[in-house]
Order: C-alpha cells, then sequence, then structure tokens
C-alpha cells in the first residue's frame, strides 16, 4: 500500500491522465477512428527527443558552457550566465532538461562559495528562464511540440509570433537579477574550476549531435517520412549506447498518449464537445490558464486544442501557466524535485520563495500576453 501512495505522489500526472483516459473510454467506447486521431507524429518525435537528450547528459555534450561558468568572479556577472544559460538552452534542448543540466551545477557553485541564501531566488529565476526561454522554439517544450505540428505555420512564423513575449521576459529576467544584487553590485563568488570532460568518448557526442539535428529537422520541415527517423535515431541509440533506453521518461510518453486519448474521446461526444466548444471559444487565454493550474500545461494543451478558435490565445497561456504554480508546468516540478533533495525538508521554504518571485513576474507579464493573443496567428 506505501508503494502504491508513493507511486501516485510521484507519478500524480501519470495517474490523472490515466484516470481521465479510461474515464473517456466509457464515455466514447474505443474505436478504429480513436485510433487514428492519436498524435503518434508528436509521440514519436518526443521519443526521439527523450532518447538525444538522455544521450546529452550522459556525455556531458554541454560541459564547455559549465566550465566557462565556473570561471566568473562576481555574483551578479554569474547570477546572469546561469539563468540565462537555462533561457537559451531551453530554446534548443527543452525546459526541463535544461533545469537538470543548470540547477545542480548552480547549487553545487554556490554550496561550495558559501553563497547559499542566493540558491532559492536563483533557482527561481531559471524556473522562470525556462518556461519563458523555450517558448520562443516549436521544440522548447511539449505543448509547442504539440501546437507547432498542428499549426500548419514556417518554424519562422511560429518564433515570430513568440518573439515578444520571449524578449519581454528577458529583460524582466535582467530586472530581477539587477534588483537581486542591489545592495551589492559587485559582490564576488570563488568558484573551484569545473574539469573539461575527458576526449574518450567524444564519437558519442557527435553522434548525439548528428541526431539532435535530424529530431530539429524533422519538427521544422515536417516531413512525413518522420517514421524513418525515428526508426534510424532508435537505431543508433541502441549501437551507441543501449542504456539510454532505460533512462527515458516513458511517464512523460505515456501522460501524453493518455491525454491524446481523453482528447479523442471528449471530441468524439457530440454534447460535450458542444459544451466545450460554446465555453472555451473566446475564453482559450483564461482557460488555459487556470486547467493547468490542475493538470499542468502540457495535458491542458491537448484536451483544449480541439475546442479552440484563437490558437494564439491557447499557446500564450500555456506558456504563461508554469508561472502561477509549480502545478502549472512539469519543469516546475522537475526543479522542486531536485531541490527537495539536496535539501530535504525544505520544501515548503522552496514553494514560498517560488509562488513569490513567480508571481510577481507573472502579474507583470499576463496582460501583454493577453493583449498579443489578439494578434491572429494565422
Amino acid at each position: 500500500m506505501k508503494k502504491v501512495v508513493g507511486f501516485i505522489k510521484k507519478e500524480l500526472m501519470l495517474v490523472v491522465s490515466l484516470a481521465a483516459a479510461v474515464i473517456s473510454l466509457f464515455i466514447t467506447p474505443p474505436s478504429a477512428e480513436l485510433l487514428r486521431g492519436i498524435d503518434w507524429r508528436t509521440l514519436g518525435i518526443l521519443l526521439m527527443m527523450l532518447l538525444v537528450l538522455e544521450g546529452f547528459k550522459k556525455e556531458s555534450v554541454l560541459s564547455p558552457v559549465v566550465v566557462l561558468g565556473s570561471r566568473l568572479s562576481r555574483m551578479r556577472t554569474l547570477t546572469f550566465f546561469l539563468v540565462f544559460g537555462v533561457f537559451f538552452t531551453s530554446m534548443f534542448v527543452t525546459n526541463d532538461v535544461s533545469l537538470i543540466i543548470f540547477v545542480p551545477i548552480t547549487i553545487m557553485i554556490f554550496r561550495r562559495a558559501g553563497k547559499e541564501k542566493y540558491i532559492l531566488p536563483t533557482l527561481t529565476l531559471q524556473n522562470i528562464a525556462a518556461i519563458r526561454g523555450s517558448l520562443l522554439t516549436p521544440f522548447g517544450s511539449p505543448q509547442n511540440l504539440f501546437l507547432y505540428g498542428r499549426a500548419n505555420v514556417s518554424a519562422g512564423h511560429f518564433m515570430l509570433h513568440m518573439l515578444p513575449l520571449c524578449a519581454m521576459s528577458a529583460v524582466l529576467l535582467s530586472v530581477f537579477i539587477l534588483f537581486m544584487f542591489r545592495k551589492d553590485p559587485g559582490e564576488r563568488i570563488e568558484c573551484a574550476e569545473t574539469q573539461r570532460p575527458s576526449r574518450e568518448n567524444l564519437p558519442r557526442r557527435i553522434a548525439y549531435i548528428i541526431a539532435f539535428c535530424a529530431v530539429v529537422f524533422t519538427v521544422v520541415s515536417r516531413t512525413p517520412y518522420w517514421y524513418v527517423i525515428l526508426i534510424s535515431v532508435i537505431v543508433a541509440a541502441a549501437l551507441t549506447d543501449v542504456t539510454l533506453f532505460k533512462r527515458v521518461d516513458y511517464v512523460l510518453l505515456a501522460t501524453f498518449l493518455c491525454f491524446f486519448i481523453f482528447s479523442q474521446s471528449i471530441t468524439g461526444n457530440e454534447r460535450i464537445a458542444s459544451f466545450l466548444s460554446r465555453v472555451v471559444a473566446g475564453h482559450e487565454y483564461w482557460w488555459s490558464l487556470g486547467l493547468s493550474q490542475i493538470i499542468s500545461n502540457v495535458p491542458s494543451t491537448i484536451v483544449l486544442y480541439p475546442f479552440t478558435t484563437n490558437f494564439s490565445a491557447l499557446i500564450y497561456g500555456a506558456d504563461t501557466a508554469g508561472l502561477c504554480s509549480i502545478i502549472g508546468s512539469l519543469a516546475s516540478v522537475i526543479n522542486y524535485r531536485i531541490y527537495v533533495r539536496e535539501y530535504p525538508g525544505s520544501g515548503r521554504k522552496f514553494l514560498l520563495v517560488f509562488t513569490l518571485i513567480s508571481w510577481a513576474f507573472f502579474l507583470i507579464v499576463v496582460i501583454p500576453g493577453l493583449l498579443l493573443s489578439r494578434w491572429p496567428f494565422f
């Protein structure tokens, strides 16, 4: 019983999505049409991304960035580097992976230098950076990946529409960092320089970078032969390092699949679909923000998409929802997990700092996001 309760607490999102999928199948019985309606392409691309990014982490592909950070001697400069390191890498390796890379490094550097009082504010700013940096690109977050696959626009067009929110967020993050060090802008820090990784596994790193480029090509080009690239990446991963398959976040894949089933089943019921069409259409921004606080922004995007008439409002809301609460984005949950693993019993302290800083940021960007949602995406 304890194991069951522990699993539910750890993988609450999967449990919720599975329950939703099972209940929905009683509303609309399973059929061949339901299976065809599942976005297998998005699931395939997500699997490729997860495989490649596990390779990135295992082989420390981004370690040169870490080495550079360890050479900085001023707190303000180092914090800019750590926060905007997350901001820019999240555009390419997804928001959760950028946090997995930078958050442990941040804790390690600040702890060794005796600057632990800055850890929580910096982690919160990194969380914001991950959420707001990743919104720029089609593959920066799972919800962007899903929506871009449905949008039928070019990658350049997509990024143009996301650029104002991204740029505004970068400016705001800079203001928040400057405010944090307003009392002592020149405060210094002594960091132990991180060693460079050996060149022993260089061929693997090159293979993972090539595979990553193939995934980006699949997303941007919308090639109908995505399944060929998927098979190629799977075979390449198996030949390069078969242990990568053990490290993949299959819970995220299963959660996506369950919510695809839920969405298709709900859409297939005329009464429910009609109701949701009436209440969601024209209010996508607020529905996306609100529903994300219950089931997170990725599944809420999948559920709301079929009833959306304003694409801009849906995607802007989904990419802002993570600022409201820790539930709003899976990336925030990952950030929380990493911190409490290092500082057991400090969960409340994390939530307090996270909520205060994130809400301050949210209150500034929520109205501009609403106004921008009137800018037609198509």
